[in-house]
């Protein structure tokens, strides 16, 4: 058996803006419409919109106790992994514990947490601040209390590299399985990245969009409009095993993750290389990894943020790789906005989707196409794609790149 087709995901889970679940995940990035709207936790700030994820009942989903305990970013990775396993067919009966790994992406640690204890803090009052306020809001928490919930004792980890964060999660996830160390990976990633302390930093940096009169239609990926990115959050899970061992015990097997790729501009702390040297060298990294040529990708799911530089770059560097306008490509930021650590893996579980379901869902808000970018992109409505390997992209902050290669089953 090739690499290619070596590790299958089972199993999905997802907790975004546009739905809780995966099936109202897929309904809402379908639809097309921004989930942008202001943010009452943002009020006084200059940018005090986000896309926040709504309709979650932590009490439902997970029962009252854990819901106290955990902070926001651990409840949906919690919640994304119990769908995820779920749907695979597994659980403690099913797999050896010391088999099952764990590894999420987090781009940061929990700002909203740590923001209401400084609070307290400055109030003079630190002895309200509460006992679990540290430890809830540590970047690998998501990884533990998801491997303390489903009682897994392999690797349990989590990987930072900040908006590549689970892209490169999903692909150590591979590598874990490949070398024989797990037979189950729960892979992802998760942030709530919608705090007072983010929009005010990326505010100043002149990341986010100035739309605040118009939330719906701040996030445009690829328009000539854009200006920057809208602040999102959630989670996005993926169970991932070897494929003989999926087919062994009978599972529904969704997609092949059939190529990782990374690498590192070494150019800004924030801004991409200008002409997207990065970008192609990961791309083309998945692509070697994945024993495929430009010509087997059907589409791209880009990481788009609606940045002017970003979206640009990103641009050049599909079209470098691909050619100009040869395959269709979509974003899902438009939507949900930028979940940062977290967006990586609900783009590779929404990739997932579209190869199951045979659609791509379109950008939204994209009315004009930036003249610099030659790209097919899919707007308006869902565009239906053939069979075929795809790409999703995602880079962050400090020239981070990452690419996964999936194929459908």
């Amino acid at each position: 058996m090739s690499a290619r087709d070596a590790v299958a995901v089972t199993g999905i889970g997802l907790v975004t803006p546009a739905g809780v679940g995966a099936a109202a995940t897929w309904a809402g990035l379908c639809a097309g419409r921004s989930m942008a709207t202001t943010d009452p936790e943002l009020t006084g700030l200059a940018v005090d919109i986000s896309c926040p994820v709504t309709g979650f009942d932590g009490v439902a989903l997970l029962g009252a106790r854990l819901n106290r305990r955990l902070d926001p970013f651990s409840r949906f990775a919690v919640a994304a992994a119990r769908e995820a396993v779920a749907e695979a067919g597994l659980g403690p009966e099913q797999w050896a514990a010391e088999r099952v790994g764990v590894v999420l992406g987090v781009g940061g640690n929990s700002m909203g947490g740590t923001e209401v204890a400084i609070q307290k803090i400055q109030a003079g009052e630190p002895e309200r601040v509460s006992a679990f306020a540290l430890p809830r809001s540590l970047p690998n928490m998501a990884a533990a209390e998801a491997a303390l919930d489903l009682g897994t004792q392999g690797p349990c980890f989590t990987v930072s590299s900040a908006c590549a964060s689970s892209t490169h999660a999903i692909g150590v996830a591979r590598d874990l399985l490949l070398s024989g160390a797990c037979d189950v990976v729960i892979t992802g990633g998760t942030e709530t990245a919608r705090s007072r302390t983010a929009s005010a930093c990326f505010g100043r940096i002149g990341a986010l969009s100035n739309r605040v009169d118009e939330p719906h239609l701040a996030s445009r990926p690829f328009d000539l409009d854009r200006d920057g990115f809208v602040l999102g959050e959630g989670a996005g899970v993926l169970v991932m095993e070897r494929v003989a061992d999926a087919r062994a015990r009978g599972a529904r097997i969704q997609a092949y993750l059939s190529g990782f790729g990374a690498s590192s501009d070494a150019h800004h702390v924030t801004a991409p290389h200008p002409e997207g040297r990065g970008a192609i060298q990961a791309i083309r990294a998945a692509l070697a990894d994945a024993g495929l040529e430009p010509a087997d990708i059907g589409h791209v799911n880009a990481h788009a943020t609606s940045t002017p530089m970003n979206d640009v770059t990103e641009g050049w560097a599909i079209s470098e790789v691909f050619g100009r306008s040869a395959l269709p490509v979509t974003a899902f930021k438009g939507v949900i906005g930028h979940a940062m650590g977290a967006a990586g893996a609900i783009e590779a579980a929404g990739v997932v989707l579209s190869l199951r379901h045979g659609l791509l869902p379109p950008v939204a808000n994209l009315d004009k196409l930036d003249p610099a970018i030659d790209l097919d992109v899919v707007t308006g409505r869902p565009r239906q794609v053939n069979r075929a390997p795809a790409v999703s992209t995602s880079f962050g902050f400090g020239g981070q790149n990452a690419a996964l290669v999936f194929s459908p089953a």
